[in-house]
């Protein structure tokens, strides 16, 4: 760039005096600031555009390669779906011809209703088997120790 030093800019501002007059020189700062602030905006924009046009051209790149992956994927999903479909033809091919023979389920405590009113009420008495259900005031009142006056 222009190397603009504080003795240059005195000698512009002397010869501009001189050349343009004292009574139009601020006038003519004016317009020449205007046209400045104009032409350094001018180039704020043309960069603002050059940046957007690169990052579009990265952004339709990225684009490409990640529809490129998607469809690698779906080539590869698609052929493994194919390859599992035939193994599967196979295997309920064979498991068609000879049908598995599994045991029957019984569900172990398929009958713990009976089995526990089987048990006769004395013996859960004397075992300590709780036959009814007791609230917690009932249950401090039963086994609270009671004071002999």
């Amino acid at each position: 760039m222009i190397d603009l030093g504080l003795s240059k800019m005195a000698l512009i501002g002397a010869v501009a005096l001189i050349v343009i007059g004292p009574e139009k020189l601020p006038r003519v700062a004016r317009t020449v600031g205007t046209l400045l602030g104009k032409a350094q905006r001018y180039v704020n924009d043309v960069k603002a555009e050059v940046n957007r046009s690169m990052e579009l051209d990265e952004l339709k790149k990225m684009k490409e390669t990640v529809e490129q992956a998607a469809r690698e994927v779906e080539t590869s999903v698609s052929t493994t779906a194919a390859e599992f479909e035939k193994e599967w033809q196979n295997v309920t091919s064979t498991a068609l011809e000879e049908p598995p023979s599994f045991p029957e389920y019984k569900h172990p405590k398929k009958k713990w209703r009976l089995k526990q009113g089987a048990v006769p009420h004395w013996y859960k008495a004397r075992a300590g088997v709780r036959t009814k259900a007791l609230s917690g005031a009932a249950r401090v009142a039963k086994y609270r120790p009671h004071k002999f006056n």
